[in-house]
């Protein structure tokens, strides 16, 4: 990229990149470096044309979050506590990374969004 002198990096971050969860610490840890390394990579790689930003999921309907979530029940809850009411589809996070990575993203850099249903809004 640095050669080429244009580049574009999208790193997969969390809310909770942004915020603690109980039973999470690890996961949680790991997601607040992804934020911190997108925004100082912004920084050291933005005067060769090299764009990094992170996208910021909330809870996505995936095996994963049923694992994590371990019954019906919680996530439902999740899906409650969630200011639009549901938990979020894959293809609402690739909508964003395609965004992202596309020239209409052009002069960002540097930014974790956050793609939570509001989540993170209040």
């Amino acid at each position: 990229m640095t050669e080429r002198g244009v580049g574009n990096i999208v790193n997969l971050s969390s809310t909770f990149g942004e915020r603690g969860g109980a039973g999470a610490a690890l996961y949680v840890a790991s997601k607040h470096a992804v934020n911190g390394f997108t925004r100082a990579a912004a920084l050291e790689v933005a005067s060769q044309g090299i764009r990094v930003n992170a996208v910021a999921p909330g809870p996505i309907a995936t095996g994963g979050l049923d694992k994590f979530a371990g019954s019906k029940e919680r996530l439902e809850a999740m899906a409650a506590g969630v200011p639009m009411g549901r938990l979020g589809q894959v293809d609402d996070i690739a909508d964003v990374i395609t965004f992202l990575a596309s020239d209409a993203a052009r002069f960002m850099t540097g930014q974790i969004v956050a793609v939570n249903g509001g989540k993170t809004a209040a």
